[in-house]
């Protein structure tokens, strides 16, 4: 008997918009994290938050900071706090690398999306963003305001 993945077990679970916006992404790569039992049942229902996540390193160790997973619902005595750093997975070169970028390049670590993979683990991907200025912002505002006017400028000849 062969196991049946249902939609809500596989795939997203929550995206970062304001990653996009805030930061000019410049590299992404995928991270293991530590959870407690409650935390991934709590991560099925997508019961989370990633809005203000972001990942800091200490004493060669990587933490994934302000990620909110709402505690489960089911889970009693023995559910998690809501916000705790959280420890990432990754390879020892690939923090040095890391490591070397942000304090150099003054870069940050932001969390982009959080998602099961096809083993059912819960992977996070983090991306090397350089903080976007004020004006910054306002050019993809105005990029994304013009892209859609011409889009509907396109529906209405097509009438």
């Amino acid at each position: 008997m062969g196991s049946k993945k249902t939609k809500e077990q596989t795939g997203e679970i929550a995206v970062n918009k304001k990653a996009k916006f805030n930061f000019e992404l410049l590299e992404f790569l995928e991270a293991g994290i530590v959870l407690k039992g409650s935390e991934v049942k709590s991560l099925r229902e997508k019961k989370c938050n990633l809005t203000d996540a972001f990942a800091r390193i200490k004493r060669g160790e990587v933490f994934l900071e302000n990620f909110n997973i709402v505690p489960y619902h089911h889970g009693g005595y023995a559910n998690h706090p809501e916000i705790r750093p959280r420890k990432l997975l990754l390879h020892k070169k690939e923090i040095l690398r890391l490591e070397r970028k942000v304090k150099e390049k003054g870069l940050v670590l932001v969390a982009v999306k959080a998602y099961f993979n096809d083993k059912q683990f819960v992977k996070i991907q983090l991306a090397l963003g350089k903080p976007k200025k004020l004006y910054d912002k306002r050019d993809s505002i105005q990029k994304r305001e013009a892209n859609i006017e011409i889009e509907r400028s396109m529906k209405r000849r097509e009438r």
